[in-house]
């Protein structure tokens, strides 16, 4: 079983940047592609970004140039760094993970719980 913990949401500028984390417990992430999800108010959750055990990464083409993704692998943990935040960006920020070895969208088989972004203007 993998258990999976956001931190680093809050309240935000727009214009700012943060770096969410996603630590992952319960057993090694070795293997797991970890991915990051976000759900805006009334809106369905949407895939951002992922990266597998190797380092390959997937950002989402509207994303690519304000969104990267990392995790260090000894910490069992995977970072999103996002810059120039807008409104837009407010949502549940999700991680998640899956043992398919290719980074993208799709089903994940564990989720945390989330970290609020909001980002005001």
């Amino acid at each position: 079983q993998v258990q999976l913990v956001e931190s680093g949401g809050g309240l935000v500028q727009a214009g700012g940047s943060l770096t969410l984390a996603c630590a992952g417990s319960g057993r090694t992430l070795s293997g797991y592609t970890m991915g990051w999800f976000r759900q805006a108010p009334g809106k369905e959750r949407e895939y951002v970004a992922a990266i597998n055990w190797s380092g390959s990464s997937y950002v989402i083409d509207s994303m690519q140039d304000r969104f990267t993704i990392s995790r260090d692998n000894a910490k069992n943990t995977v970072y999103l760094r996002v810059n120039s935040l807008t409104p837009e960006d407010t949502a549940v920020y999700y991680c998640a993970a899956r043992q398919y070895t290719i980074p993208g969208p799709g089903r994940y088989d564990y989720w945390g719980q989330g970290t609020q972004v909001t980002v005001s203007s």
